[in-house]
């Protein structure tokens, strides 16, 4: 074999192998097509096992060094890519009776190469065997570069605690403790983080050590209380620079004026700085910019420039850091103009931005929602040979979750991996909320990530999932959730229960709500505006204003303000009760409370006088609101709209649609559908689609309301022709049932449609379908669908994740299973998600029909998708076959999820027992 290994060689039997992929059912006709782009993020989940594994890696590379001459071996430059430092990790962790020189010699081998970058563990793993060996010296060169490697609060951490346990150990502690410079580096580590009562440990075992500290010890110390503020602390380690015979030095002073800063003492620092010469201490660039630093954050800049343009006065230059500093005050108060212009003229003066300079600007063009301005930033830096930090990177990702891009966001993942910079918990909080607004199961397998890359998830994470698994009507998974973030040594806040509070009491679940509010007090959690007001709108729901006072009343006395939402639920509430004359009153209570009326106050006034038909103390409404400094919004000017199509008074409504958008207000779905429909009851059919027109060129998408509305129309207009007898379709305003609508709906209704709306210049596109797909799947018109989805693959659109998902759970309605699993196929091989629910309808359905090889290839393939383990194991096993009475088959299930590897959370594990035992 001359030398050449394969990874056949090294696998062990137990190695898992790719398991088949789910063979196409010719049931359902319509052609196969995929979508183009797949979840980067998720490269794991594909079907397919890579070569070498992860697991095969660190054996084969054991194999390679066991040999003479290992540089040479001819697989060497093959593996080179794929080494990472977590395999550099497992090789000696599972190798610890490796050669020590063969381990040193490879280390240094692979860290030579510029794809390669240690990390403290791979780190950690060879000290381990240097130790054992007796290699001192090595080791203690290695034990500096690990500590120096320390990229986060995490990896920190571990070497402290690693280093500390190596220190107590009484047989190495003679010939293998900790140098002065080994403490001095560590101490440096810990402080760069905050770690203070880390190094407060530290510089303890020192003492107890006879390790005699020096002025850099001293000076450490210093700077990591004053980055924190705690200048008190601070002093009393300058206090012993004195005792020790030191004076305290350029260093020492520029920390102190950082901690002033930091507690927002400007006296206090300009003292310290205007002492300096007197001590004969230089201020140096430092002492400057951290004082620059502390004006900004106070919010004068006007000052921190005056400052800045008389750095020259003592022979000081600004630094990058100088320029940075000034450019994020001038963005943070909003001078975002001339923040750019400074960044432009750094340049100019000689002074090049760096990467934390570039992050500023790209942050500031992120929160001006100015996104492709800053991946646009981004690409300079790379042109420029900068390397974006995963601060950067973190920006740009917040920048388009926050606008709900998040194949963009995808992207920029992707390429920082790319780059080699690694995401922190960060990275991944921005991804799940961005994730949460649109699909919840694809936000739930970041999770899953973040702890394979031993990420700690913290309560902002556990918050976005529960949220957004309560958007998606999943509440047993929001307290599942909720329990698993307890279980994590994690305290729940007041933003987890207002969630959980709001969603109970959005589906009328008010008892539950109220009893989780109750449990807050004996949790020592006080509640806040948000949960009052959560629970106060849900009791207005229900039509309990009594309830509602009384929790008002109660929430006064606890000294909790209300505020305008709270007043706003209880006025709503009233208005549904028809209760106006107290609706105003409580407006009157309101003000009185120092709470001003809101544009959302004024608007639900008017929408229910509106309701009443009182157009006049509508429009009186409006007036107040104007006069009183808001707005109206969106939700105000749609009201009026809404009103005056319901009486035919569509002169009125068009003119509103006018006085709207130039007020600066952009129409919505609702609004544009309620004018369409409008129209389309006149018999206006030419101006109903010059409406779909302007909502096409707003880049507002029609929802399958607006296009049922549309078929409402051309459905009456055919059997007005034909002179049949007419489902009563048609009627006033927007009250019809849209489910007639698309039961009476055909393909050739479809198409005239698509031809009407090219004629008006909108070319049907994916969300046209789609929307169709979705409303003819809510009533079971799948014939329809399949003549559509062949429709849209000769136009050369692909389906979205919504139409698949409608269809798939139509199929699952009807029992249709052979159907349902060839849509599946399709997502997967699309790389779109499936709704679990689905899966666990389908895979039940499946084993009512006793298809259970069937549902063991399905199940093992969803597996390889990306999803989150747990969330798997809520809604397929505990929610779908526990609650059948099927623990066998649920027994079976898990069996598959743990020979493939997954790894669920305690809590799942203990419902799956407890479940399984009792059936």
């Amino acid at each position: 074999m001359n030398g050449s290994l394969t990874i056949a060689t090294v696998r062990t039997s137990t190695m898992r192998t790719p398991a088949a992929i789910m063979k196409h059912v010719e049931s359902f006709h319509f052609r196969c097509f995929l979508l183009t782009k797949p979840f980067s993020s998720f490269p794991s989940s594909l079907p397919i096992d890579p070569e070498p594994s992860d697991h095969d890696l660190p054996l084969l590379l054991h194999s390679i060094l066991s040999k003479p001459n290992w540089q040479k071996h001819p697989s060497l430059p093959k593996l080179l890519p794929s080494i990472s430092p977590s395999h550099v990790h497992s090789l000696f962790s599972l190798n610890p009776y490796l050669l020590p020189q063969t381990a040193l010699d490879f280390s240094y081998w692979i860290s030579q190469k510029p794809t390669f970058k240690h990390s403290v563990y791979s780190y950690s793993a060879l000290l381990n065997i240097l130790v054992a060996y007796k290699f001192f010296g090595p080791a203690d060169k290695i034990r500096l570069a690990m500590i120096k490697s320390s990229a986060s609060i995490h990896e920190s951490r571990f070497v402290f605690e690693l280093l500390m346990e190596m220190n107590k150990n009484e047989q190495l502690h003679s010939c293998f403790k900790l140098s002065l410079r080994s403490y001095n580096f560590l101490l440096m580590s810990l402080s760069k983080f905050l770690m203070i009562d880390e190094m407060k440990s530290v510089y303890s075992e020192m003492l107890n050590d006879r390790v005699s500290p020096n002025i850099f010890t001293w000076n450490t110390m210093v700077n990591g209380y004053c980055k924190i503020g705690n200048v008190v602390e601070a002093q009393r380690y300058v206090t012993k620079i004195v005792q020790a015979g030191l004076n305290p030095d350029t260093f020492t002073y520029t920390s102190l004026i950082l901690g002033h800063c930091r507690n927002k003492d400007l006296d206090s620092a300009f003292r310290i700085f205007r002492m300096m010469p007197s001590k004969g201490c230089r201020r140096n660039e430092v002492s400057y910019t951290n004082l620059i630093l502390g004006l900004c954050e106070a919010e004068q800049v006007d000052e921190a420039i005056k400052l800045f343009e008389a750095m020259g006065e003592d022979f000081c230059y600004p630094t990058v850091r100088t320029y940075t500093v000034i450019i994020f005050g001038l963005c943070e108060t909003g001078r975002k103009s001339e923040g750019i212009k400074l960044f432009e003229e750094m340049s100019q003066k000689g002074c090049e931005p760096n990467a934390h300079t570039y992050t500023v600007i790209i942050d500031s063009l992120c929160k001006d929602n100015k996104v492709d301005e800053a991946r646009e930033m981004v690409g300079r830096m790379l042109e420029k040979g900068l390397v974006p930090s995963v601060v950067t990177y973190n920006a740009l990702i917040d920048g388009y979750c926050k606008h709900g891009a998040m194949e963009a966001a995808l992207e920029v993942l992707g390429m920082m991996e790319s780059n080699n910079c690694f995401p922190n918990e960060r990275t991944y909080n921005e991804l799940i909320a961005g994730f949460c607004k649109k699909n919840v199961h694809k936000a739930m397998a970041f999770l899953d990530k973040m702890l394979e890359l031993k990420l700690v998830p913290n309560v902002v994470t556990y918050n976005s999932l529960i949220h957004g698994q309560c958007k998606m009507g999943q509440l047993d998974n929001a307290f599942r959730l909720l329990e698993m973030m307890k279980k994590n040594g994690l305290v729940p806040d007041q933003w987890t229960y207002s969630v959980l509070i709001d969603s109970l009491c959005k589906v009328d679940r008010i008892e539950e709500a109220r009893n989780l509010f109750d449990s807050l007090k004996e949790k020592s959690l006080k509640a806040n505006e948000v949960i009052y007001t959560a629970l106060i709108d849900g009791y207005c729901k229900v039509g309990k204003i009594e309830d509602a006072n009384y929790l008002l009343d109660r929430m006064i006395n606890q000294g909790c303000l209300p505020n305008s939402c709270t007043y706003n639920a209880i006025i709503d509430g009233l208005c549904n009760m028809k209760n106006m004359k107290e609706a105003l009153s409580t407006v009157k209570k309101m003000a009185g409370m120092g709470v001003k009326p809101t544009v959302d106050t004024y608007t639900i006034l008017i929408k229910w006088m509106l309701k009443e038909g009182d157009f006049d103390h509508a429009h009186g409404t409006l007036d107040q609101l104007i006069s009183s400094g808001c707005q109206p919004d969106v939700l105000t000017y749609t009201a009026f709209i809404h009103a005056y199509c319901g009486v035919g008074r569509l002169k009125e409504a068009e003119d509103m649609m006018i006085r709207m958008k130039e007020g600066g207000v952009f129409p919505d779905s609702l609004t544009y559908t309620l004018l369409l429909d409008a129209y389309g009851c006149l018999g206006l059919m030419h101006s109903a689609f010059d409406v779909l027109k302007c909502m096409f060129d707003a880049g507002c998408e029609p929802s399958h309301h607006t296009y049922s509305i549309l078929f409402k129309y051309l459905l009456k207009d055919r059997r007005t022709k034909d002179d049949s007898p007419a489902v009563n379709l048609v009627s006033n305003g927007m009250l019809f049932d849209h489910a007639d609508v698309w039961k009476s709906m055909e393909f050739d209704t479809a198409l005239e449609l698509f031809e009407k709306m090219r004629q008006h210049g909108c070319v049907p596109n994916a969300n046209t379908y789609g929307k169709l797909i979705i409303g003819l799947c809510k009533v079971g018109r799948f014939v329809v669908v399949q003549k559509l989805f062949d429709h849209m693959r000769d136009q050369g659109i692909s389906p979205g994740e919504d139409a698949y998902n409608s269809l798939l759970n139509c199929f699952c309605e009807l029992g249709m299973y052979d159907d349902a699993m060839i849509v599946v196929d399709l997502m997967i091989k699309s790389s779109q998600f499936p709704y679990l629910d689905s899966y666990r309808q389908l895979i039940c359905g499946l084993y009512d029909q006793g298809d259970k090889e069937k549902v063991d290839t399905l199940f093992a393939n969803l597996l390889r998708c990306g999803y989150s383990s747990d969330e798997v194991a809520w809604k397929i096993l505990i929610d779908g076959l526990l609650k059948k009475g099927l623990a066998d088959r649920c027994s079976e299930l898990l069996s598959i999820m743990e020979k493939m590897g997954c790894q669920l959370h305690p809590n799942t594990y203990s419902l799956l027992i407890e479940g399984i035992d009792g059936a």
